[in-house]
């Protein structure tokens, strides 16, 4: 992506992330649809900013990708992690919340998880943008023939010259006719 492209782009996904997560704040996250539905606007609004810079992939012609190492390596440990949060700090008394932080205290990380419920927004971002990075562009889509020097060779009937042999040279570098010799042609 030249830089010409990249700025632009980028600013444009910096609005409409600005955009989602003014949308987010416009929904209460007292109840449980609206904290879900909150949250999930601002991971989007991360996956946003992370595909604004596939965009130069695209408009270079080349193909959208999926990286299976990041997505196994990078953004399923993360959704696990950051979805264990998330479901922690939902409102009211759901059983999902009851049971994450009790095993959170079982596995003496409830700590952890308590002190991260102030940051659900940042972490959701975060997980939008790290879904965005699992995906990837392929380099632009050139048509290649082979050159004519890598043909098969074995596919190809031989070609005999019609051009006059070459001269050769006695001992005094004179050339010397090899071949047949020359016919006198009747004028």
């Amino acid at each position: 992506m030249t830089g010409s492209t990249r700025g632009p782009i980028t600013l444009l996904a910096a609005g409409a992330a600005g955009a989602l997560i003014w949308a987010a704040t416009q929904i209460g996250d007292g109840t449980l649809g609206g904290y879900w539905a909150v949250y999930s606007i601002v991971a989007a609004a991360g996956f946003v900013m992370a595909a604004s810079q596939l965009a130069g992939g695209w408009t270079k012609g080349g193909g959208l990708r999926v990286s299976p190492l990041v997505l196994l390596l990078a953004f399923a440990p993360a959704l696990i992690a950051i979805g264990w949060i998330v479901v922690a700090g939902q409102p009211g008394r759901p059983t999902t919340r009851s049971h994450v932080l009790t095993w959170s205290d079982d596995l003496a990380i409830g700590g952890i998880v308590r002190d991260l419920l102030d940051y659900v927004g940042v972490l959701a971002f975060g997980l939008g943008l790290l879904l965005g990075f699992s995906f990837d562009t392929t380099g632009p889509i050139v048509e290649t023939r082979p050159s004519a020097e890598l043909r098969d060779w074995r596919h190809e009937t031989a070609v005999t010259s019609i051009a006059p042999p070459p001269a050769a040279y006695d001992g005094d570098r004179e050339p010397v006719a090899v071949g047949p010799p020359e016919r006198a042609v009747p004028r």
